[in-house]
């Protein structure tokens, strides 16, 4: 992923209104980010505990979507495994994302959801720079590039689905 200003991610949200995207809470640390090993920009607000935002090339252009998740936590000896890269996690470590959709449907209330790494790190963990604390990935025969393509894959379904 190339990387990325505040101006460019705040110009790329199409799930919530101008107003909301330039009052959502930016990384502070966008010049130090591994824009070489992401898929995706990903971040929790840290203002707001059941927020998060993602933004990534999707069909020729910048998309961000806002996310929302429940703050409820699972127990330690619970595992789910993420649908965008595979991963599982312990506990809380993947969530129910929901992105209210685009356009009058989404002002309309509705939504569509995924189950994603709470930490929105699933470009790292496919790539070995990150590990679960569950140990997360299974041995797979695909090599690390097409699981890559497979998680830039799932990711590129879900967005699909908030213009549908």
């Amino acid at each position: 992923m190339r990387p990325l200003s505040e101006q460019d991610i705040r110009a790329s949200f199409i799930n919530c209104s101008k107003g909301e995207a330039k009052r959502l809470s930016i990384p502070r640390d966008l010049d130090e980010r591994p824009w070489g090993d992401l898929d995706f920009l990903g971040w929790r607000d840290p203002g707001a505990p059941d927020r998060s935002y993602l933004v990534t090339e999707h069909a020729g252009r910048l998309i961000g979507v806002t996310l929302r998740f429940p703050s409820s936590q699972r127990g330690f000896l619970h595992r789910s495994m993420c649908s965008l890269c595979l991963t599982t996690h312990p506990g809380s470590g993947v969530s129910l994302m929901t992105a209210r959709k685009a356009g009058a449907a989404g002002r309309e209330g509705n939504s569509v959801g995924v189950y994603m790494c709470t930490d929105l790190a699933c470009s790292l963990y496919v790539r070995g720079k990150k590990v679960s604390e569950a140990g997360g990935r299974f041995e797979e025969s695909l090599t690390t590039e097409e699981q890559i393509a497979r998680t830039v894959g799932n990711l590129s379904s879900f967005l699909d689905t908030l213009f549908v």
